[in-house]
């Protein structure tokens, strides 16, 4: 996602000719981040392989291509959302790190959700509507706004799959993992549109949104939001600021 980035003061690059964008960024820029996920791989020589492993999909870094490439080639094996994932979890991605690339450094980190508007949820029956791509080739059933309606004390989740619309509701169909959460799904105008039109539709006292960016930048909703973040959190603190300055010098 670009927005957290541009948000950040951030110059972004997009576009699928990765060694044109680099020449590009290489004119302008002191430090090139290179930000993708488990289905893209960047094809550069980096001074330091960032991978983050989810322990809510464990045995996805072996089962996704080109995601094992980002295991095999990582420096920092980044162990994310240990607050929430099971243990069995957990266990298995440290393993397949030990297995599969054992030079490099596993960072043990817990994923903090916080609500701005908790008040907005607490007694509330709400609408969660979580990243897109988390919820179908991503294979979730759940996603940062489900764990903070619980957080926040909602009475209930409602189920927006009687509502969609069009493109929306044909997301449902082909991704039942989704259960009664709502898919963020926005290629293009009309899918925006639908997309408004279902979270309008759906009867919820707010919007818990947990997508990485601010939905109502480009819909208009006609009930309460309650925005999600998470930040990341080590365990033993400074390992990737160690890292990172390293390799800046």
């Amino acid at each position: 996602e670009y927005e957290p980035h541009i948000d950040n003061g951030f110059i972004v690059y997009a576009g699928v000719d990765y060694e044109m964008i680099l020449r590009e960024a290489e004119k302008e820029a002191d430090v090139i981040l290179w930000d993708g996920g488990n289905n893209d791989m960047s094809f550069y020589k980096a001074d330091l392989y960032l991978t983050l492993l989810d322990p809510h999909r464990a045995g996805h870094e072996l089962s996704y291509y080109p995601g094992m490439v980002n295991l095999l080639l990582a420096d920092l094996l980044i162990v994310n959302k240990m607050d929430t994932a099971p243990a069995e979890g957990v266990a298995e991605v440290i393993a397949n790190a030990a297995l599969y690339n054992p030079s490099a450094t596993v960072v043990k980190c817990n994923s903090v959700i916080t609500v701005d508007q908790p008040e907005l949820v607490e007694g509330k029956n709400v609408l969660v509507v979580e990243d897109g791509p988390t919820l179908t080739h991503g294979g979730m059933e759940f996603g940062a706004g489900w764990f903070a309606a619980i957080q926040s004390g909602a009475a209930s989740m409602v189920d927006a799959k009687p509502y969609a619309v069009g493109s929306i509701a044909k997301t449902f169909e082909n991704y039942p993992n989704a259960g009664k959460i709502l898919p963020a799904m926005g290629y293009g105008d009309e899918q925006v549109r639908e997309l408004e039109e279902t979270i309008n539709a759906t009867p919820a006292d707010a919007v818990v949104e947990g997508t990485p960016i601010d939905l109502s930048r480009i819909i208009k909703v006609n009930k309460p939001v309650a925005n999600v973040r998470y930040e990341l959190e080590e365990l033993e603190a400074g390992q990737i600021r160690a890292a990172l300055l390293k390799v800046l010098g």
